[in-house]
């Protein structure tokens, strides 16, 4: 077989695990889609179609395939998934498509090793893994990420109401952010802060208005003390303690007597 043969037929064979990989999207794990022996295979595919001299080094073409695999993974599946949800629902199947897009990439990345490994070490492209985040960012984040951020304040809204609520999604959401950049500014956590310093503003605001109405100097007094214990203990769950500090500070400003 001509060497244009050999690429071509490891180029087709990497095309057969590309296409099972997407199954892991599904929620098909990764140990029943392939074994080791295949993992190997489509690495050495990659490998292959990397170290040839040039015009037969197949990077690019490969870094493009890497690409087009993630837009095909959310453009066909992760979106459709999303579609028409709102509220709980769409921040669980967030959540667990997330999961899901992680493991792929682990999946892809041990095919695309040894091109992640070559592109970064010549500076020709981001390694692949933070070109994976881009693309879900970019490509589902963007348009989804207000209403996420409403569901989330919909449960805490909840959970302030004691209405029994699932509180292992915030802590998803939190484990996401985390994962996409943490607290920095301009990342999606300071902008959930930011919108929950609204909300909670918003929401003390007319719960000590209710109160001091309701209730004597005394009992007024043990409700806030109440209140900040349960906030702290709620946020604390999901939030970076800098952010629970700030969240207290506003709920105390609002509550306290004049």
């Amino acid at each position: 077989m001509s060497n244009r043969g050999k690429l071509e037929e490891s180029m087709k064979t990497l095309e057969e695990g590309i296409k099972k990989v997407k199954f892991i999207l599904d929620g098909y794990p990764a140990c029943k889609l392939f074994t080791s022996e295949e993992y190997m295979r489509y690495y050495d595919c990659v490998y292959l179609l990397c170290v040839q001299p040039p015009p037969f080094d197949l990077s690019a073409e490969l870094l493009n395939r890497y690409h087009a695999t993630l837009d095909e993974s959310i453009n066909l599946k992760v979106l459709p998934s999303l579609k028409d949800k709102s509220g709980t629902s769409l921040l669980a199947e967030f959540l667990r498509i997330w999961t899901n897009y992680k493991a792929m990439l682990k999946c892809l990345g041990g095919f695309f090793l040894y091109l992640d490994k070559k592109c970064t070490d010549q500076k020709r492209s981001a390694p692949l893994k933070e070109i994976a985040f881009s693309c879900f960012q970019n490509g589902v984040c963007n348009d989804l990420l207000p209403k996420i951020f409403d569901a989330a304040l919909l449960l805490i809204s909840q959970d302030r109401r004691e209405e029994p609520i699932d509180r292992s999604l915030l802590q998803g959401l939190s484990n996401f952010f985390v994962e996409n950049d943490g607290p920095k500014k301009g990342t999606y956590y300071h902008m959930f802060e930011e919108k929950l310093l609204t909300d909670t503003s918003s929401c003390y605001a007319r719960i000590a208005s209710e109160w001091l109405h309701s209730y004597s100097s005394a009992d007024y007094i043990l409700k806030v003390e109440r209140c900040l214990n349960d906030e702290k203990g709620r946020l604390s769950q999901f939030l970076y303690p800098s952010s629970v500090e700030k969240l207290l500070q506003l709920v105390d400003q609002l509550v306290i007597l004049d």
